[in-house]
């Protein structure tokens, strides 16, 4: 038990140490890359304190080993990768903080959505488009799942939804 408290008290030290949370900030970069507000709730749920934790994001922004934009980039590139639409890519990002400008221009500089959304639909349901309007929907609430738009959907399915 003694040691316990011991190292609570050395805990609390070190939630107001800048030094300890950058040492902390840098240990996380070096596994994998971090948006700013990601890596702040990071810091603050390891214990540190919120100003602290915010003075050495700002820091590791001012210093480039933090940056939103790259972060961004990389996070759109790979999970384009993974199948999934600008809608769900974009929900992901605002809910890392990331401010929506950055968000836009992330996604405009990405993939070809319609495209990779006509891909998506014919590695999971074949080549052949769907013949009957239950599997256009079926098609349709996979590809929206996986957080393509209306119109990427028409795209990949060949459905024209309006009855004109």
């Amino acid at each position: 038990m003694a040691f316990r408290r011991t190292q609570k008290l050395a805990g609390t030290k070190r939630a107001t140490d800048p030094d300890a949370a950058r040492e902390a900030a840098i240990a996380l970069l070096a596994r994998r890359d971090f948006a700013s507000g990601e890596l702040r709730e990071k810091l603050r749920s390891r214990g540190y304190d919120p100003a602290v934790a915010a003075g050495v994001v700002t820091e590791l922004t001012e210093e480039r080993l933090l940056d939103d934009a790259r972060y961004a980039e990389n996070y759109v590139a790979y999970h384009a990768g993974r199948g999934h639409g600008p809608m769900r890519i974009a929900a992901d990002l605002r809910a890392f903080g990331l401010p929506s400008e950055l968000i836009e221009t992330s996604l405009a500089g990405g993939q070809d959505w319609r495209l990779l959304a006509s891909e998506i639909r014919a590695r999971k349901f074949g080549a052949e488009p769907p013949a009957d309007w239950p599997e256009k929907v079926r098609q349709a609430r996979f590809l929206q799942y996986r957080g393509f738009s209306s119109d990427h959907i028409r795209a990949a399915t060949g459905a024209d939804f309006d009855s004109d």
